[in-house]
Formats: C-alpha cells, sequence, structure tokens
C-alpha cells in the first residue's frame, strides 16, 4: 500500500503527504474499494461486488467495473468521470486522467474492452474503445479517441498515431514519422 502511495507523491507534485493522498485524493480510494470488489467478483458475488463498485462511484466519480484488471501502482488523477470497463486489463505504472474511458464496441459476451500495457499514459478526455491493446510506454493525448492497436512507445494525438520511438544520435532523438 506504502508503494502504491508514494506512487501518486511521485507523481504528483501538488501532494504534500501520503496520508492526503490516501484521505484526500479519490484515485486511491477508487481503486482501494475496487480490490475490494474484484474479490467478490473473482468469488461469483456479482451483487456484492457491483454493490461495492456503485458505492464507490458515488464516493469519488470513479467507475470501475470490478471485473477490470489493474496492475500494481495505477495512478488516477482526478479521475471525475473516468469509466474503466469490465474486460479491460491495466499494466503496471499507468496514469489516467479525468474523463477518460476504457470502454466497449459491442455488447457481447467476450473480450470487449481495451488492454493497455505497462507504463501507459491516458490524457484527459481519451476514449480508448475496443478490444485493443495500447504497447508499452504509449502516451494518449487529452481528446483522443482510439480504435485501433498502439505499438509499443507509440504517441496518439486526435486520431492519428505518431511514433515516438526514436534512434538516439548523440543528443538528437530523430522520429520514426507517423504510423498509419
Amino acid at each position: 500500500m506504502i508503494d502504491f502511495l508514494q506512487a501518486f507523491k511521485k507523481y504528483d507534485p501538488a501532494a504534500k503527504s501520503l496520508v492526503e493522498i490516501a484521505l484526500l485524493y479519490p484515485g486511491p480510494k477508487a481503486i482501494l474499494f475496487h480490490r475490494v470488489a474484484n474479490l467478490f467478483y473473482l468469488q461469483r458475488l456479482f451483487f456484492i461486488a457491483r454493490l461495492i463498485s456503485e458505492i464507490s462511484r458515488w464516493l469519488t466519480g470513479i467507475e470501475i467495473h470490478p471485473g477490470a484488471k489493474i496492475g500494481k501502482r495505477l495512478v488516477i488523477d482526478h479521475g471525475m468521470g473516468l469509466v474503466i470497463g469490465e474486460t479491460s486489463e491495466i499494466g503496471d505504472d499507468c496514469i489516467l486522467f479525468h474523463g477518460v474511458t476504457l470502454g466497449g464496441l459491442k455488447f457481447e459476451n467476450r473480450k470487449r474492452h481495451p488492454t493497455l500495457g505497462n507504463r501507459v499514459l491516458v490524457g484527459a478526455g481519451a476514449k480508448i474503445l475496443g478490444p485493443i491493446t495500447l504497447g508499452d510506454g504509449c502516451r494518449v493525448g487529452a481528446n483522443a479517441v482510439v480504435t485501433k492497436d498502439v505499438p509499443v512507445g507509440a504517441t496518439v494525438i486526435g486520431n492519428h498515431i505518431e511514433s515516438q520511438i526514436g534512434k538516439q544520435i548523440g543528443t538528437q532523438i530523430e522520429s520514426q514519422g507517423k504510423l498509419e
């Protein structure tokens, strides 16, 4: 738990203490509620899991389905309006801003939400939709809409994917250009 709170402190220069983060930040509370709800979900106690999830949403403004798989040290910054769907998978050390949706495109009983690799950053208001994969180290700009897989290290802005995978020559980094 301390490791988790320290991830928030490292990320947010406005955070003054671990106690402040634990008691006053909505992200850690939502993730704690999710961990409890997920335990009930895995035991097939779906009603109790959804009830805990619903209470969390009322208290934090963050909606995380109890079936979602969340890695270590997820930082949810501000969080209001953030939605994480049932079959979403989030790797370690990711950052999600307010208004982000990890949502589905179809109403079928199978994998229908995105998978985020490790160290993925998703900007405010971005919509990541469908059973797609964002590779490790990806960045998604604010209000981007992503419906296709994104390679490792790429940055998505708007509806375009720009590779940030560069080759270092001395102190200069050359961009690989746009990926289609």
